[in-house]
């Protein structure tokens, strides 16, 4: 039997075991893990899909909710970070227009049920 031959065969032995183990044997458990454990740059992307929801519904009191995901920080110093990151990883300047946007009407708002 030629080399090539039995190399074909042990590759496709070693990816077939590779996926069974991956697979069946010790496949990935996800476990419930808070938003507020996400690297800076997800939630970075995290809060420029809020902001872009809220240029399209120009619903503030759902912007925030949604920022709030990330724990007890307020939710403008929440869009606040994250316009600061976009910044300094040179986002497009269409993205850092809509952070600054929620940035901003985030400074003022105030909660439907009293102090932010």
């Amino acid at each position: 039997m030629p080399r090539w031959i039995k190399f074909l065969i042990a590759l496709a032995l070693g990816i077939a075991a590779g996926v069974v183990y991956g697979w069946v044997l010790s496949p990935v458990q996800y476990v419930d893990i808070a938003p507020a454990s996400l690297r800076t740059d997800y939630r970075t992307d995290y809060a420029l899909m809020t902001a872009q929801v809220y240029y399209a519904d120009r619903d503030l009191d759902a912007a925030a909710r949604r920022l709030t995901v990330f724990g007890s920080d307020p939710p403008a110093e929440i869009a606040s970070q994250a316009l600061t990151y976009a910044f300094q990883n040179n986002f497009p300047e269409a993205d850092i227009k809509l952070l600054q946007e929620l940035a901003s009407a985030l400074q003022t708002w105030q909660p439907a049920g009293g102090a932010p």
